[in-house]
């Protein structure tokens, strides 16, 4: 029996020797930059075992028998690489690639074919740029979750982001910094806003798809216009490849809202663009037949499922000379949201809350996004470069508000019995925003240290809400049975605005004794115009009932109360501005230091023209002043992959175009007035940062920042006493202002996993005033005014991201999985003491998959908000009284005031790329 086990044994040790496997790796990188090169594809020949270089730049080709292979490795763009190896001697292998050559003009030139849109080239143009930059790009963009740059930009340190009435991002917050402080750039060049009052973009009508990458710029050199505190934000659009590219995706999706409740729709064909008084003439009086009853009936339904599509097709022609890229995204897409709104008042002497109201509001709201992108670069020849960039931006809503409001002071409120006085309101709303941008630039190469470049632009932001209608009913609550009653009121309005920018740029770069010296200048001219006519409704039949005096809104007859409409408003206003600017600036570099340093120059004149001035005392202005905005940035190695920057700038933000303009509007829950001696803010900026590349994919950044601003504007709730104890929300400049914190940003890749992280601590304040009730020696109440010292508007001291993401080359597989922190940051400033309204922190999570099928296909599916995370708003105190309101009673020391949800959203869909 031993004999023949010894036999056994020796025949399985013989066989395990004959089949042993082995395990061949290394990595995969470009010959001239060194970044790994993610994707490219290593065989070994003839046994055909294969893997695709990870996310850290390796590869592993198990399996491999003892003998003799052939290594092939293939990328995009580069030159194949073969070898021969023996296995088991040989184990591992760094493989460099070159990259194809390019016949250019009459010289011949290696260039890298690698994608410009790739993370690693993302990582490399953060460490080489000149400021405190973070990009993200294309790849990542592709892969993220994010339809819209405005979610997108929330993946950055220290950025978060304001959401409009459906949940989706609008505006960025940098640093703390309220949105009003930042700029954004298409391509380098800055973008006119639609809105009618401010300056600041709204990022939402931008889709994501269109960008080849995203760049955050945290410090300002002299060559960058200078008003930015919080930061600037670039598009840079996709750019022609450099070979046939053609890129094309459909998907459809749905929202979980609409699976609970329906979607409630207008009739878009009744829509008038222009009101009677912009059709007929300013002295036609308008008539009940000059409006569409029918539009106040809206349609209740399961909406259709959300569409999105995008194309895009580039290629370069006469030897590289000429690029082309055309590039188009459509998305439509229903969304909303179920809110609550809680209306307040201080109560008797004290700081806190009483609940008076509560408007239960649901939103519906149908998007309609179109962006068009087209590029030429064409050199002349080798000393001569043009490009002419144009780009079309359009977003449409149709939205539909549905109101309930229960009246919590009334006499009639009674939890228990089930009663309550109601009002049910409804209103459409259609807004459409538009942005369009053309821009010729081009480079001269003078000599071998002498270079110009110029830049004419001319841009063109509109925005217009023809027909926003509402109407009003009174009802009641009988032993929790609603029933609505009597028609109040009812109101259309037509708003619309443009805002017109022209712009010249020209640099000359000139290199002498080693110091690479700019100077430059701009000149730009905006004029903006904004129109506002409002007609108000009466019923007939004040006392019209519900169900027996009529059934849809369209049976309520009207009379019209102002026939010629209401133009007489602070909205009705010409805005100008001219902006003159030259700086220089000079960048010396050694083997361990970069310096650059300058000064920049810029004169601004601002002026308004109110249309109808309604008595003002000021109903024309204009403010015009001078900058002079130093700045010096450096850039230690500390090690060949170690680096210390600091920066240093001055920059300013300068009062929006409806901020300097007197006279007030009425909004739904505030009355708003301009105030025409607001001062821009000048801001004194400090970094500090720290940035480790332990390899081209990898990078761990931490840094410091301070801001002090001089100035700073905020708006605030105030009581205007010579206006009959109005209260207005309005700008005003507050003393000096302090804001300092944080930045931690890392980058962790392994084989097949990866993760990215960040965390910002931002810590601001400002003192304004404030109002509080005290009773005098004879029982009044008399309104005193304290200071007080709070964060900033908007600023979050927390702020965090975390995505974890997973890729295998082989099996064609992408995915992550994204989570932003936002902690809890100021949403209104009142002019109690004690008594702001305050967002509270929460957490959003998304999630994206795409996995190839075959050489062309990938099928992809993206997941929003899973946590259905809401927004809630709060003010820090209670008041007994509340006890006995919903929503209200188990809160420790808070007053809710509003609550929105918005529901998952999911996407799935189909990419082709050739």
């Amino acid at each position: 029996m031993c004999k023949y086990f010894i036999i056994v044994w020796c025949c399985l040790i013989a066989h395990l020797g004959f089949t042993q496997n082995f395990q061949f790796h290394g990595s995969v990188a470009d010959q001239q930059t060194g970044e790994p090169l993610v994707g490219a594809v290593v065989r070994a020949i003839p046994q055909g075992a294969y893997d695709v270089v990870g996310l850290d730049g390796n590869f592993r080709i198990k399996g491999l028998k003892k003998g003799k292979h052939t290594l092939k490795v293939s990328y995009v763009g580069y030159q194949s690489f073969e070898e021969n190896i023996e296995i088991p001697e040989h184990t591992t292998r760094k493989i460099q690639l070159k990259p194809h050559a390019n016949q250019t003009l009459e010289e011949v030139v290696v260039s890298a074919h690698s994608d410009k849109s790739s993370e690693l080239t993302a990582r490399s143009a953060e460490r080489n740029a000149l400021q405190l930059m973070n990009i993200v790009s294309g790849k990542a963009i592709e892969i993220s979750p994010d339809l819209t740059v405005a979610n997108l930009v929330q993946r950055v340190s220290g950025i978060s982001i304001e959401r409009n009435s459906n949940g989706d991002g609008q505006y960025a917050i940098m640093r703390g910094m309220d949105k009003r402080y930042n700029y954004t750039l298409v391509n380098g060049i800055k973008i006119p806003s639609p809105d009618n009052k401010y300056r600041y973009v709204p990022l939402d009508i931008f889709p994501s798809e269109l960008l080849g990458r995203l760049e955050v710029s945290k410090s300002l050199t002299p060559d960058k216009e200078g008003d930015a505190v919080g930061g600037v934000i670039n598009m840079v659009m996709k750019e022609a490849p450099t070979q046939l590219e053609l890129k094309a995706n459909l998907a459809t999706g749905y929202s979980e809202l609409f699976m609970n409740r329906s979607f409630d729709s207008m009739n878009k064909s009744l829509i008038h663009t222009q009101s009677p008084y912009e059709a007929y003439g300013k002295t036609y009086s308008a008539t009940i037949q000059d409006f569409a009853k029918g539009f106040l009936d809206t349609k209740s339904a399961s909406p259709m499922p959300n569409v999105i599509a995008g194309l895009s097709v580039g290629n370069r022609y006469m030897h590289n000379r000429l690029g082309v890229i055309l590039a188009g995204s459509f998305q439509n897409t229903f969304r909303g949201s179920n809110s609550d709104f809680y209306n307040s008042t201080v109560y008797d002497t004290e700081t806190t809350s009483r609940i008076t109201s509560l408007a239960q509001r649901n939103y519906s709201e149908q998007q309609q996004r179109l962006g068009l992108h087209a590029k030429l670069d064409f050199a002349l020849n080798s000393r001569t470069k043009l490009q002419w960039y144009n780009a079309f931006m359009n977003l449409q809503n149709w939205q539909v508000r549905q109101t309930k409001t229960t009246d919590f002071s009334s006499g009639g409120y009674d939890p228990v019995a089930g009663n309550a006085g109601l009002g049910f309101s409804t209103r459409l709303r259609y807004t459409r925003q538009s942005i369009f941008n053309s821009t010729l630039q081009a480079k001269h190469q003078l000599a071998t240290n002498l270079s110009v470049n110029w830049s004419a632009v001319y841009s063109l932001a509109t925005n217009a809400v023809p027909e926003n209608t509402s109407v009003n009913f009174l009802g009641k609550r009988e032993k929790f049975v609603e029933t609505l009653t009597y028609p109040t009121e009812s109101a259309r309005r037509w708003e619309h605005n443009n805002d017109q920018d022209i712009a010249l740029y020209a640099n000359v770069n000139y290199l002498f004794k080693g110091i690479d010296w700019s100077a430059g200048g701009l000149f730009r001219t905006k004029q903006r115009d904004n129109f506002y006519n409002n007609y108000i409704f009466k019923p007939i039949n004040p006392f019209a009932l519900y169900q027996t005096d009529y059934k849809q809104y369209s049976d309520l007859s009207w009379s019209l109360e102002n026939p010629r409409g209401t133009v007489a408003s602070a909205l009705n206003y010409k805005a100008s501005e001219q902006i003159g600017a030259a700086y220089v600036m000079g960048k010396w570099t050694s083997k361990e230091w970069q310096i650059i340093t300058g000064v920049r120059a810029e004169h601004t004149s601002q002026g308004y023209d109110m249309l109808y001035p309604l008595g003002e005392l000021r109903p024309s202005g204009t403010q015009d002043y001078w900058d002079i905005l130093p700045s010096i940035h450096t850039k230690y190695a500390l090690e060949s992959n170690q680096t210390l920057r600091f920066s240093y700038f001055r920059s300013i933000n300068r009062p929006g175009f409806f901020e300097i303009v007197p006279g007030k509007i009425v909004n739904e829950e505030y009355q708003e007035r301009g105030n025409p001696d607001l001062k821009r803010a000048v801001a004194d900026n400090i970094d500090f940062r720290y940035e480790y590349f332990p390899n081209a994919s990898d990078q761990l950044m931490a840094g410091i920042f301070y801001k002090n601003i001089q100035n700073p504007i905020e708006y605030t709730l105030q009581v205007d006493e010579t206006r009959g104890q109005d209260v207005f929300y309005t700008p005003g400049n507050f003393g000096t202002a302090q804001n300092y914190g944080l930045e931690l940003d890392m980058i962790k890749n392994f084989q097949n996993f990866g993760f990215k992280a960040n965390y910002t601590y931002t810590n601001s304040s400002i003192t304004t005033k404030k109002m509080i009730r005290i009773r005098n020696a004879q029982g009044n109440l008399e309104p005193r005014s304290v200071d007080q010292t709070r964060p900033m508007y908007g600023q979050s001291a927390h702020v965090g991201n975390l995505s974890v993401f997973y890729k295998d080359g082989k099996k064609g597989i992408d995915a992550q999985l994204a989570a932003s922190y936002t902690g809890e940051r100021i949403n209104t400033v009142s002019q109690f003491l004690n008594n702001d309204l305050w967002q509270e922190a929460f957490i959003q999570m998304d999630a994206s998959i795409e996995k190839n099928i075959g050489k062309h296909w990938t099928i992809f599916a993206k997941a929003n908000n899973l946590l259905n995370t809401p927004m809630r708003v709060f003010i820090k105190n209670s008041n007994p009284v509340n006890s006995s309101i919903p929503e209200q009673s188990a809160l420790n020391n808070k007053t809710l005031i509003r609550q929105d949800y918005y529901q998952r959203s999911y996407l799935l869909g189909l990419r082709f790329k050739l």
